[in-house]
């Protein structure tokens, strides 16, 4: 039998195309290697949304290539984000023997994915590209125009992935928010499905929440209670010189609106530090307004100037240096206002699915992103209820309710 090894980087949307191209090689008769440094081909899966991510991806194209020249692989494929955003980076790495971008067209539906997340959750992915033009984001570069996915397609998978015992489906895109016709309508269309199970939309655009996303928050019997909403800043002349307007109040106003009208939300979002026109004033004024949203998860990451967006080009620039300094600061304060919270939790008792053995997630957290739940208790695909004896770092450690 031929054996493929995999490397898959970036985003959940990354994670669904490499899914797709492994149940692909499935069928044509390849196995799964159990030594993920030795197969007959190597597929590295790329990502390129930011520096650390391109260098990531290099990093591991090297390896492999290093890999291939000892023998160990006969074939590397590199796909993904990494090639479509830079094709002519292929002659920097001449041993790669296949060199493909990101794939085209709505192929999930017509092919029997390879869930590389586990039977417990899944991601399911409803749109591709994007319609917004942020000012330091290639991701259209990168994917394209936005078009959504058909709603039967979609609903077909959410029932396959239901049946094999799937406990968690995670509605993925680079906005699932401008979902056509209708987030709010396929949401509900998957409310109506059969089963014990949560539905999650990760990631959601500030200013595109609108009263149909939060019924369906309220009122659906599947609806994780959670939402990410990344508002990349809080001062208004840092957002409008991200292009990003538009979403200066809700940035601003979201949490709150959140916080009442769905009580027991869980809210996260991810800020970008050291963008240009970012002064010491307007961090530090940043700073403050997160302290009084208090995010109960909180990420950050430092700009970097990426080819071919208005933001590489603008002047105002704070040094690498304060970027990850203030990167650092916002971390602390995640840190901070994590443990406070994760103070009031523990002793209380949570429901909880388990994804691996010892291991569970809450409703309050995402997959991958926010933590987990180490408790010997339970099956993967189960639902427990646990109580949260301790916390530590960003974990809880729980028992058996």
């Amino acid at each position: 039998m031929k054996t493929v090894a995999l490397v898959s980087l970036g985003c959940a949307k990354n994670v669904v195309d490499l899914q797709v191209a492994v149940g692909n090689l499935l069928k044509e008769g390849y196995v799964l290697s159990s030594d993920p440094d030795r197969a007959d081909v190597a597929i590295i899966n790329t990502c390129a949304f930011i520096a650390s991510a391109r260098e990531e991806s290099e990093y591991e194209i090297a390896r492999a290539l290093a890999l291939k020249r000892r023998g160990n692989f006969s074939k590397v494929v590199v796909t993904g984000c990494y090639p479509e955003r830079y094709p002519k980076a292929a002659a920097k790495f001449p041993g790669v023997d296949s060199w493909k971008g990101v794939p085209r067209g709505w192929t999930e539906s017509k092919t029997p994915a390879f869930r590389l997340s586990g039977k417990a959750f899944a991601y399911l992915k409803i749109a591709e590209g994007c319609v917004h033009r942020c000012s330091y984001c290639a991701i259209p570069l990168i994917r394209g125009a936005y078009r959504s996915r058909p709603e039967k397609d979609v609903l077909a998978e959410a029932k396959a992935l239901l049946a094999t015992g799937c406990r968690e489906l995670d509605i993925v895109a680079q906005d699932p928010m401008l979902y056509k016709p209708s987030l709010a309508g396929l949401l509900w269309k998957l409310d109506d499905l059969e089963g014990d199970f949560w539905v999650r939309v990760l990631y959601s655009y500030p200013s595109e929440i609108d009263d149909g996303f939060v019924d369906w928050l309220k009122n659906s019997k599947h609806a994780a209670k959670y939402v990410d909403v990344p508002l990349q800043h809080t001062d208004p002349a840092v957002l409008k010189r991200m292009n990003r307007a538009g979403a200066i109040e809700a940035s601003l106003s979201v949490a709150r609106r959140l916080r009442r009208e769905v009580p027991g939300i869980t809210l996260r979002t991810t800020i970008m530090t050291g963008f240009p026109g970012e002064t010491p004033a307007r961090f530090e004024r940043m700073l403050e307004t997160l302290a009084q949203m208090e995010f109960d998860h909180l990420g950050a990451f430092a700009f970097s100037p990426e080819r071919g967006t208005p933001a590489a080009k603008m002047s105002g620039r704070p040094s690498r240096k304060t970027a990850e300094e203030r990167e650092r600061k916002v971390m602390e304060l995640a840190a901070a206002i994590w443990r406070k919270k994760a103070r009031a939790a523990v002793g209380s008792v949570r429901r909880a699915l388990v994804v691996a053995p010892g291991t569970a997630r809450l409703e309050s957290q995402a997959p991958d992103v926010d933590g987990v739940v180490f408790v010997d208790a339970g099956t993967v695909g189960e639902f427990i209820d646990v109580r949260l004896a301790k916390a530590e770092g960003f974990d809880f450690f729980g028992e058996p309710a």
